[in-house]
C-alpha cells in the first residue's frame, strides 16, 4: 500500500478531521487522525495491519510478539500481531503508569514489535518500549500507521509509517488558533 492510498481510506471513512484540536498530548493541532473510524472496518484494518507488518519485518525480521499502548493501539497491534501469527498484546495506564495488566507476560529476550496508530510526539510509543524492556523483552522495530512529525521523531530503534505527514502542533499558548479566539475539542479517546 501506498502513502496515496491509505490517506485515501482516511478520507474516505472521514477519519482525517480538520479543525482545532487538543491532542492527548496536550498540543494542538488544525488536523487530527480518528483511527477508529478506520479501523471500525475490518477489511481496512486487516489490510493496514498487513502492510504494517511486511514492512517493519523487512526491516528488523519477525518478533515473537507485538504490543502496543492501549488504547488506540490495540486494533493495530491485534491486525499486526494477526498477519505474522504472533501474540498481540497492549499495555494499559494504572495510576498514570503504563504497564502490563490481564495476566500479559513478556519473557526475557522476547523480540517485539511496538506499533501505534498514529505517531505525535513518541510519548506513548516510548513508554511502550520501555514497558518491553522492563520485562525483558528486545524492542526490535517501531511502527505506526501514519507519522504526524514528518519523520522528525528519533525512537532508537528502526521504526516504519505507513503515511508521513507534516502537521504543526502547538503549545497552547502559542497556538495560532486559541489566539484568533477558536477553542480546542478533544475528538480523541480520553
Amino acid at each position: 500500500m501506498e502513502q496515496e492510498e491509505i490517506l485515501e481510506i482516511f478520507k474516505t471513512s472521514g477519519a482525517l478531521l480538520e479543525g482545532h484540536f487538543r491532542l492527548t498530548s496536550g498540543l494542538h493541532s488544525s488536523r487530527y487522525l480518528q483511527c477508529a473510524l478506520v479501523l471500525q472496518h475490518p477489511s481496512h484494518a486487516a489490510a493496514l495491519g498487513g502492510a504494517l507488518a511486511a514492512r517493519m519485518c523487512e526491516l528488523a525480521g519477525r518478533p515473537s510478539l507485538v504490543i502496543a499502548p492501549a488504547l488506540g493501539g490495540i486494533l493495530v497491534s491485534h491486525e499486526v500481531a494477526r498477519s505474522l501469527g504472533v501474540r498481540g498484546l497492549f499495555a494499559e495506564r494504572e495510576g498514570g503508569i503504563l504497564k502490563l495488566r490481564r495476566g500479559f507476560r513478556i519473557e526475557p529476550g522476547e523480540h517485539c514489535f511496538v506499533v501505534e496508530d498514529v505517531l505525535t510526539t513518541g510519548g506513548s510509543t516510548i513508554e511502550t518500549m520501555d514497558v518491553v524492556r522492563q520485562a525483558g523483552g528486545i524492542v526490535i522495530a517501531a511502527g505506526c500507521m501514519v507519522d504526524r512529525s514528518g519523520g522528525r521523531i528519533d525512537l532508537g530503534v528502526p521504526r516504519v509509517a505507513l503515511a508521513v505527514l507534516d502537521v504543526p502542533n502547538y503549545s497552547p499558548q502559542n497556538c495560532p488558533l486559541c489566539l484568533a479566539g477558536s477553542e480546542a475539542i478533544k475528538p480523541g479517546s480520553r
